[in-house]
């Protein structure tokens, strides 16, 4: 029996669900511990494409059993409305293959709304979020006015509980951002039309999880978002609100109980980021347009388009560590092809002092990249599926990579689909 944590190193968009796709058919069970609707885990295989939000990504293997843990926090209008798009295209979901956490807490269109108003508030020192009510559902959570999943099992305990929340929040909504406030029919409405056909899949997950390991059966854990975007360690303020990290994966499950003897973490073979916050190595223009056009860097989630640059060996070397990773999957080294020459960043220049280590986020306000290069290989490699046949320089890069970062690279994926990948 062994339990596996898929993660991001960096800050996020790294390819962790074309891993988990890959993986989820060894693993008995697949959960998600974190997060919300907020980042899409993008999946290509014998189905199609998909961009998941919420469902964890082992739902297309029939024997797996996939979970959204009590450190989730789920909008039951969005999760409804993928469970019904993965249907449409036949992947079966049902309370044996499905289920959710009675512990995890519900997304309101009032979080929604905070959401949106206080982005608005912030207006160029926004902090780049989704607008899918996240940061504020996990600071209800963390206030003790959540609304947990299992309510939704208990009419009367759930109307009497939602009505002091509500009371509570259309105060903050009026008095903050003179918004209007919410009815408590209405929210009543929403919970019956959204939450009533979710009731057959909330189950106390981490019973379920006690029992099923006891019996031998092995767990993934899968992480939304990436090391960077922790928010403990990541360039707070401009991170998630929960935490992808390895060691979180436990807890955010339902089973504190259990041990994760591998991490898998997943490094693109460039640097991505949707959002706000600092990116040292940035491209812009031109050179940004072509690597985010080659590699269709467009989030999952919200469609916005990426930001850009080289790998930051620095950024993802911390990410290697918070996340304790043990093995490392390169992703996405096939858009690359097209380059004589790949840019790296090895270190920063903050005010004339070369570091290379990751600093503390406002000293990253006026960092520059320190750059070097190697050689491109100047071929098609999508259709490579030994190590030893891929171009000299591309398993150079690799392997530089690998010793930069401390952290044996175990996959390298050549392409979008399940198949296209190369195993060391």
């Amino acid at each position: 029996m062994s339990h596996c944590a898929v993660v991001g190193v960096n800050w996020g968009d790294e390819g962790k669900g074309r891993m988990i796709d890959l993986l989820a058919e060894q693993y008995d069970i697949v959960v998600r511990y974190q997060g919300g609707s907020n980042a899409g885990h993008t999946v290509v295989n014998k189905y199609g494409k998909f961009a998941l939000n919420l469902i964890p990504s082992g739902i297309f293997h029939e024997q797996t059993v996939n979970l959204l843990g009590n450190g989730t926090v789920i909008d039951l209008e969005h999760l409804a409305g993928e469970i019904q798009k993965l249907r449409d295209k036949g992947i079966r979901i049902t309370p044996d293959n499905f289920k959710i956490s009675n512990r995890a807490i519900i997304v309101f269109p009032y979080h929604q709304a905070q959401d949106v108003l206080e982005e608005g508030r912030l207006a160029n020192a926004k902090y780049g979020s989704t607008k899918r009510g996240i940061a504020p559902v996990y600071g209800d959570k963390y206030q003790k006015k959540g609304i947990q999943m299992g309510e939704l099992l208990l009419p009367e305990a759930l109307e009497k509980h939602l009505t002091g929340v509500l009371e509570w929040k259309n105060l903050f909504l009026k008095s903050v951002y003179n918004a209007e406030p919410y009815a408590l029919e209405d929210m009543l409405a929403w919970v019956e039309k959204f939450g009533r056909p979710l009731i057959p899949f909330i189950c106390d997950t981490s019973d379920y999880l006690y029992k099923a390991t006891k019996a031998g059966k092995n767990v993934m854990f899968e992480a939304q978002l990436g090391a960077l975007r922790d928010v403990d360690f990541g360039i707070y303020p401009y991170t998630s609100s929960s935490s992808p990290l390895a060691s979180f994966a436990p807890l955010g499950s339902g089973a504190p109980f259990l041990k994760v003897d591998r991490v898998l973490g997943v490094i693109k073979a460039f640097s991505t980021c949707v959002g706000e916050g600092p990116f040292v190595a940035e491209w812009f223009g031109e050179q940004a347009e072509e690597l985010r056009r080659i590699g269709g860097e467009y989030g999952a989630a919200t469609g916005r388009p990426r930001r850009v640059g080289p790998i930051d060996i620095p950024a993802t070397r911390y990410g290697v560590r918070m996340q304790g990773a043990t093995e490392a999957a390169i992703t996405k080294i096939d858009n690359l092809s097209y380059m004589k020459e790949i840019p790296i960043c090895i270190a920063y220049d903050i005010a004339g002092k070369i570091t290379e280590e990751f600093p503390f986020t406002p000293l990253m306000d006026n960092a520059r990249p320190v750059m070097t290069s190697m050689p491109g290989w100047g071929t098609d490699i999508t259709k490579v599926r030994r190590y030893g046949d891929l171009p000299k320089a591309a398993r150079d890069y690799i392997e530089y990579i690998e010793k930069a970062v401390e952290c044996p690279v175990t996959y390298v994926s050549v392409g979008p689909e399940r198949d296209d990948i190369i195993i060391r």
